[in-house]
């Protein structure tokens, strides 16, 4: 059975980052994301309307509409999927190695040297972690006048959302490659059962 502990024939003391360190990564993107969802709901449960009409009657000039509690959110979230990106990258090449991939054949190929296995797929990812690195660039950080310079500093939200999504796509298509390479490199450790978590992600 393949476990977490198992070392038959791995002449490695410990594993690398990318593996060692996968839930301390994960799991700070877990705790950006439920920060990110308590912001949003504080600002869905907010007055943010110009003017805003009180119960008195009154009606008061305001700047609630200012959109940089979910603008840093969104550029906090974009930067969390990037390091995710990149760390499932970094799994994902250590398993097409075959100097660091403690017996799997290049690339996972079937006929290594006439088939180039899944060394494509890990292109795509590359690719998609460097854009990635882009897209963590702060768009809150960023500001530009309108309105004859009465709307002097704005928040840039809606570029940060615009990026974010980009991100997310991206970052799930990242995954579902970590995960296609896992799942081939499972079906070539032939004798070994998979830990049931695994077997479950493979069906």
């Amino acid at each position: 059975e393949l476990t977490g502990h198992h070392q038959d024939g791995a002449p490695r003391v410990q594993d690398a980052y990318s593996v060692r360190c996968a839930p301390q990564v994960a799991g700070a993107g877990r705790d950006t994301l439920a920060h990110a969802r308590l912001v949003a709901e504080r600002e869905l449960a907010s007055a943010v309307d110009n003017p805003v009409v009180l119960p008195d009657g009154r009606v008061e000039s305001n700047g609630n509409f200012h959109g940089a509690p979910v603008a840093y959110v969104l550029d906090f979230l974009a930067i969390a999927a990037a390091d995710l990106g990149s760390i499932a990258e970094r799994r994902t090449d250590r398993l097409l190695d075959k100097n660091r991939s403690h017996g799997l054949p290049p690339f996972l190929a079937d006929d290594a040297g006439v088939d180039s296995g899944l060394m494509i797929a890990q292109y795509t990812q590359a690719a998609l972690v460097s854009e990635m690195k882009r897209l963590a660039v702060p768009a809150s950080a960023d500001s530009i006048p309108s309105s004859a310079m009465q709307e002097d500093h704005v928040s840039m939200g809606w570029s940060a959302a615009r990026k974010l999504r980009t991100a997310v796509d991206n970052l799930t298509r990242i995954v579902a490659i970590e995960l296609y390479a896992a799942t081939r490199a499972i079906e070539l450790r032939e004798g070994l059962t998979p830990a049931p978590a695994s077997q479950a992600v493979i069906e």
